[in-house]
């Protein structure tokens, strides 16, 4: 069954699944779904036009559907969907689309830390993790299995590929590439996620694949058109075709390689 505190303010014309918890002082708009076994904190604030999939975990005091921080919006009707199974903590803030793309996107199995902020247009893919105060500017895309420490700050249109593990505290004005380590100011490559990479059943021959491919893309001679040749030559691997699709569609251009001595020995 549903239970609503009685404090809670809830439209008669929200959706509301079996088993949703609403707790004391939260207010829902109307235009706002919640799927089965969903629980919504104390003094969260549902704003029309959000969709919520079922088994989620909202802490008190979050924010999301919320109109978009950009001037050119001018009330129009937009929209937030966030999947299944995700948890969302304290004082995090998710703003609804532009007319731009209608909608920001949240995937299933993510976890939003404390203060982060997933701006308008953004979308999230599924089992991503922003850490304590990160802060997503609008269009921002973070592909599946993305890890961002806390403090960080995202540069609007930005896209962090899949498997990606950024350092706290450091800004992303460019395209973080897949599946690999970001960090230093300016934020550059630092070697593979190789630990994440495991964890997620990469084989140890998958990893050395993908440190041949960024071996060129990042520590040869070759420019990025001139490395995309190459590594298109060399390796045909669902991986390797991943990186190629990255990088030919990049809109912001990629973060740079000059940093990855750091790594040295994860490149041999």
């Amino acid at each position: 069954m549903i239970q609503v505190h009685p404090t809670a303010i809830v439209s008669p014309r929200a959706k509301i699944g079996e088993g949703v918890i609403i707790e004391p002082y939260a207010v829902i708009d109307e235009d706002v779904e919640i799927g089965e076994g969903t629980r919504i904190g104390s003094s969260t604030r549902i704003f029309a036009g959000t969709h919520i999939g079922a088994n989620n975990k909202i802490s008190p005091m979050v924010a999301i559907g919320g109109e978009p921080q950009d001037k050119k919006f001018a009330g129009e009707p937009t929209e937030v969907f966030i999947g299944d199974n995700n948890v969302i903590r304290e004082f995090v803030t998710i703003s609804r689309g532009t007319t731009a793309t209608k909608k920001t996107i949240i995937g299933n199995g993510c976890l939003l830390m404390a203060y982060a902020h997933v701006a308008h247009d953004c979308v999230i893919g599924d089992e991503v993790i922003l850490a304590n105060c990160v802060e997503l500017a609008g269009h921002v895309h973070v592909d599946d299995f993305a890890i961002m420490g806390g403090m960080v700050p995202v540069h609007q249109f930005v896209h962090i590929g899949k498997y990606c593990m950024i350092g706290g505290g450091f800004r992303v004005p460019k395209d973080v590439p897949p599946y690999l380590l970001a960090a230093g100011q300016p934020l550059s490559y630092t070697g593979l996620n190789v630990v994440g990479l495991k964890r997620r059943g990469f084989t140890s021959e998958r990893i050395q694949e993908l440190k041949s491919v960024y071996k060129i893309l990042f520590r040869s001679s070759y420019n990025v058109r001139q490395a995309i040749e190459r590594i298109e030559t060399q390796f045909a691997s669902e991986d390797a075709k991943a990186i190629i699709e990255f990088v030919k569609t990049s809109k912001r251009g990629l973060i740079p390689g000059r940093h990855a001595a750091i790594n040295e020995a994860d490149l041999a």
